[in-house]
């Protein structure tokens, strides 16, 4: 048998502060429309999700504020670099999602953009509840002391 052309997932961009900042329950791997010049731009790596959220309008769930710069060679056919664009759900995901950010007062945080193994742009997309400055003091400590710990594990032998 012929071996499969497998690829591996490549991340465009990364929401590190995310988890630092917001207190995550549950996470959706969702689609993204995208025109073929975001497309182009995203396969260079060039993208930020760090500012960027999503919010529910009309039924439908958007990513707002996500900067994918413009493909360089696409000359007048270029598209706007930070333009709402429209996450691909089904009916009861998005029905779940809305549900927790009317009711529980949570929010939907971008993690991390990226291809998948099909060559498909994904989102993950996360529903998060802010912490509090005490939360994010309190997270710090335990990353400070296992990191610490590791260090005298590894002194001792």
């Amino acid at each position: 048998m012929a071996e499969k052309n497998e690829r591996a997932i490549k991340v465009v961009a990364e929401n590190r502060k995310a988890r630092f900042n917001y207190a995550i329950e549950d996470t959706v791997e969702t689609g993204i429309a995208l025109t073929g010049t975001e497309v182009k731009s995203l396969r260079s790596g060039k993208s930020t999700i760090a500012e960027s959220y999503a919010d529910t309008k009309d039924g439908e769930i958007w990513l707002i504020n996500a900067n994918i710069p413009e493909y360089l060679q696409a000359n007048r056919f270029n598209h706007e670099p930070k333009r709402p664009r429209k996450l691909l759900l089904h009916r009861k995901q998005i029905n779940k999602l809305m549900g927790a950010v009317d009711r529980e007062g949570m929010t939907l945080i971008p993690l991390k953009l990226y291809f998948n193994e099909r060559g498909r742009a994904k989102l993950l997309l996360a529903i998060a509840k802010g912490k509090k400055l005490h939360d994010k003091r309190e997270s710090e400590k335990k990353r400070d002391w296992s990191r610490e710990k590791g260090r005298l594990l590894r002194a001792r032998g």
